[in-house]
């Protein structure tokens, strides 16, 4: 792939498993019945809004499973931002194959670009605050690697991929062990080498967690006012991540308030899908 092959993502793999969902036992049957199999298509893939692309040689791998002789041109990377009308990828190959991938092709293409383009609306929004954006794990199991390198194509940073990516003590691990220097005192003690994130929600446990050796604070679900209080208090010991229904219309001012980092769900879990479609002509 452009951009190197997603690390941790079979493409063969998803490939065959999402052919195989759409295709089932017997195929493409309506193709298969209405179109002879020596036609030939070729075809325009078309934004019809502005986005930011990712996923473009994931969508171009189902053509070339249904038809290893097709001919496709990817007119533009992923990463990059075109507006409305834009041609992402030119087709020209057998008209029954191009149609069997067509959908699972889209499909990709249009959820993945959802992601990236939801993202870089973030990422503009708190553009000179010097705040990076950051995804989370809130993603559609079984596609945590590519949304996750979609969120990077609209300019986020990934924090988690997985559990065992590093030690984050959320409120009910605290709950679990009776208080934040509890919890912080175990994670200690189990000997990792990761650094230690503390999910804080009031600004009472914050010199508890940094006494009992936190390295990084999760500022979960607090006001602007609050941020910047808990900004000051830490004065650049540790960084700080603000999280907790940040939105659109309220990521700049949360990012302003001098936090190191914000972290957003609903660029994973909510992103709309974008507009893309296939235009075909007899070739």
């Amino acid at each position: 792939m452009s951009n190197a092959m997603i690390n941790g993502f079979d493409l063969d793999e998803y490939v065959t498993r999402t052919l195989a969902e759409d295709l089932g036992e017997g195929g493409d049957v309506t193709s298969a019945a209405t179109i002879p199999a020596e036609a030939r298509f070729s075809a325009t893939m078309n934004c019809r809004e502005e986005i930011v692309v990712a996923g473009i040689e994931i969508a171009a791998a189902f053509f070339r499973r249904m038809d290893d002789g097709v001919t496709l041109d990817c007119d533009v990377a992923d990463g990059s931002r075109v507006p409305a009308g834009t041609v992402l990828m030119r087709i020209e190959g057998r008209a029954g194959a191009m149609l069997a991938a067509e959908r699972s092709a889209l499909n990709t293409l249009q959820h993945l670009s959802g992601i990236a383009t939801l993202t870089r609306r973030y990422v503009d929004a708190i553009e000179g605050t010097g705040a990076i954006l950051l995804d989370t794990r809130k993603t559609i199991p079984g596609l945590r690697v590519p949304e996750k390198y979609a969120a990077r194509m609209g300019g986020a940073q990934n924090h988690r991929m997985r559990l065992d990516d590093g030690l984050l003590i959320k409120d009910n691990h605290v709950a679990v062990n009776g208080s934040v220097e509890a919890a912080v005192a175990r994670a200690r003690a189990y000997g990792s080498s990761l650094p230690v994130q503390v999910e804080v929600d009031r600004i009472e446990q914050i010199e508890p967690a940094l006494a009992a050796g936190a390295d990084r604070l999760l500022l979960d679900n607090m006001p602007p006012p609050v941020l910047r209080e808990a900004v000051a208090l830490v004065a650049g010991r540790v960084p700080l991540e603000a999280s907790g229904g940040v939105r659109l219309d309220t990521v700049r001012a949360i990012a302003e308030t001098g936090v190191t980092y914000v972290s957003v769900g609903r660029i994973t879990q909510s992103a709309p899908a974008v507009d893309i479609g296939l235009d075909f002509a007899l070739a």
